[in-house]
């Protein structure tokens, strides 16, 4: 059960942008990955993985049979000590039915048992397809925390976001889902291109 809540809360937290479109349905792993440990009581915690997953992915379908969400990594390690699961190459792919299109990926991933924190390391980035009017918006950095309870994401390691062809920079950054607002930190730098005119 701990690796379902898990494996669900990482389609739900990584992207930047879209937190809020990966908030509905977050339950989805639970029925598509089976239990894979049961503690028992009064058992010493082992201090190396209790279970590894290979080559992994988990998909998830909506009532039409268009994918919506999959999760995948080349490997990773659960380990009990510190109630995280480890995954090397992560990959995340969302979709909604307003074809609203997310990718994400990260040399790592590491993610708590009950869901609330999700850390993306190495050469992490998030991307936000464009669609209509909207342009394409992709966050990178080295390390992004994401906190799904409090529809968060922070970085506290220099960053870098892309929307359209303005691009900014900075020491942090906190990004609330719900409001779309987030707050640069540290030293910002911004590169403001005009806005062209249609023909």
């Amino acid at each position: 059960m701990k690796l379902r809540r898990l494996l669900d809360a990482l389609s739900v937290y990584l992207p930047l942008i879209v937190l809020a479109l990966l908030a509905s349905g977050s339950w989805w792993l639970v029925r598509s990955v089976p239990t894979l440990n049961s503690p028992l009581a009064n058992k010493p915690v082992r201090q190396d993985p209790d279970y590894r997953l290979s080559d992994f992915s988990v998909k998830s379908f909506n009532q039409q049979g268009q994918m919506t969400r999959e999760i995948s990594g080349a490997s990773a390690q659960h380990f009990p000590a510190t109630e995280a699961l480890h995954i090397e190459k992560i990959r995340i792919f969302a979709q909604n039915e307003k074809d609203d299109r997310m990718n994400a990926q990260a040399q790592k991933g590491i993610a708590s048992d009950d869901g609330k924190q999700i850390t993306l390391l190495g050469r992490a980035q998030a991307i936000q397809h464009p669609r209509d009017t909207r342009p394409q918006i992709e966050l990178h950095g080295e390390r992004l925390v994401a906190l799904p309870d409090e529809d968060k994401v922070l970085s506290d390691d220099p960053v870098r976001i892309i929307r359209g062809r303005d691009v900014f920079t900075a020491n942090g950054m906190s990004f609330n889902s719900n409001s779309g607002e987030y707050a640069l930190q540290g030293r910002v730098r911004g590169s403001l291109m005009p806005k062209t005119s249609p023909p």
